[in-house]
């Protein structure tokens, strides 16, 4: 399926359900992330999630990334790209002209000090691929990190088998966490959770 027509369908899927269902897959996800080999790291990119968009909530995640002593460092959008900010105790967030959590101010990170970073998105298939709302700002960030960096999918949907319009300049996923199972993509197998 195409990236547009995969971006219309899963708008319209989250539009169909509710908040209580999203809270409680999004703890399922969180829940599944804790089994990941991912916690020896220290500098892990969260995005902050768009409440009105029914994105997955990732305040669940933070809880984690906080008790587990992580730096956790949020996206800002500036221009055409994302600006990363470490997050603290005295960060201010406030919503954008289009309604995204950002920080207003701080310590700004560099892409290549980021060891992890949780990736929004729409949609993905089994290779990996993921559909995002078509603004190519994780795209443009993703290419700026270290080669090394694990991109961690967020999804309240399953896979889909193929995104027909994808193409090698798309960086795909490392893994992709659903409320029902996990994808691991470098060896093209899953998990069940």
């Amino acid at each position: 399926m195409l990236k547009r027509d995969l971006r219309k369908k899963y708008i319209d899927k989250r539009n169909s359900i509710t908040s209580e269902l999203i809270s409680s897959q999004s703890l399922s996800i969180s829940n599944a992330i804790l089994k990941l080999p991912i916690w020896e790291f220290n500098n892990y990119h969260l995005f902050l999630s768009i409440i009105d968009k029914k994105e997955i909530d990732t305040t669940f995640i933070l809880s984690i990334l906080q008790g587990k002593d992580k730096n956790v460092i949020v996206p800002k959008i500036q221009g055409d790209s994302l600006e990363n900010y470490l997050l603290t105790d005295n960060t201010r967030i406030k919503n954008n002209k289009w309604g995204v959590p950002e920080p207003v101010d701080g310590i700004i990170i560099i892409p290549k000090e980021i060891d992890v970073v949780f990736v929004p998105l729409l949609a993905f298939d089994k290779s990996g691929h993921r559909v995002g709302y078509g603004k190519g700002y994780y795209d443009d960030f993703l290419k700026k990190c270290k080669t090394t960096v694990i991109k961690i999918g967020l999804s309240l949907f399953e896979a889909e088998e193929k995104i027909t319009d994808s193409f090698s300049g798309d960086i795909p996923l490392d893994y992709c966490v659903t409320p029902k199972k996990t994808y691991f993509f470098s060896e093209e197998t899953s998990t069940s959770s």
